[in-house]
């Protein structure tokens, strides 16, 4: 079967997945997701954790099928950054990554309840992104672009324009690392079954 379900709420996870042609259903994870932020933690242990219980949490209620979910986060000098709480949040995490090459980090599981087999990893991308001016940063909060995103802005959306470069995958940025994923999928027998949009 190459239906699998896919453990997110994010609907950038949804169009990357529908764009390469994969077969899937969507399921939010009932489990209440930790906020990522400050020092002390291993960003790549805590997206690859988080990914997991999320998978862990579907796998609960339903074990019929593999599933598939990922966690993403942005670090940089050993602090974490999660999706922002409110707008001053947004600033903060702007103001710390502008000028800067962060990395991007997302866990990746993949889980089949029925047995037993699973998957966890990640992918890392480096990102370098230039300082906003005081009124670009206005701007971009006005537009509300940074909502539920790590680090506070979508490579795909407004906040291009501020990143100068990056290494690595871009759909990692986006918030699912699709060269990976396919890879791993493979191992559970899941391949595309319609032509890709790409």
């Amino acid at each position: 079967m190459s239906r699998f379900i896919l453990a997110s709420n994010s609907p950038r996870r949804r169009e990357l997945l529908g764009e390469a042609g994969y077969d899937f259903r969507v399921i939010s994870p009932p489990w209440p997701e930790p906020t990522a932020g400050g020092r002390g933690a291993d960003a790549t242990d805590f997206a690859r954790a988080t990914s997991y219980y999320k998978a862990r949490s579907v796998a609960s209620i339903c074990r019929n099928s593999v599933i598939v979910a990922a966690d993403t986060v942005v670090a940089r000098d050993g602090q974490i950054f999660g999706k922002p709480a409110d707008r001053e949040d947004a600033r903060r995490i702007l103001t710390a990554l502008g000028g800067t090459t962060h990395e991007v980090i997302t866990g990746v599981t993949v889980l089949d309840p029925r047995s037993g087999q699973r998957v966890i990893t990640m992918d890392r991308t480096e990102v370098t992104m230039r300082r906003m001016t005081a009124p670009q940063l206005e701007e971009y909060l006005d537009s509300e672009e940074w909502q539920d995103k790590a680090g506070a802005y979508g490579i795909q959306d407004v906040g291009d324009r501020y990143v100068e470069r990056f290494v690595g995958s871009f759909s990692n940025v986006v918030g699912l690392p699709m060269e990976l994923l396919a890879d791993v999928l493979q191992r559970f027998a899941i391949f595309p079954c319609i032509p890709s949009k790409g």
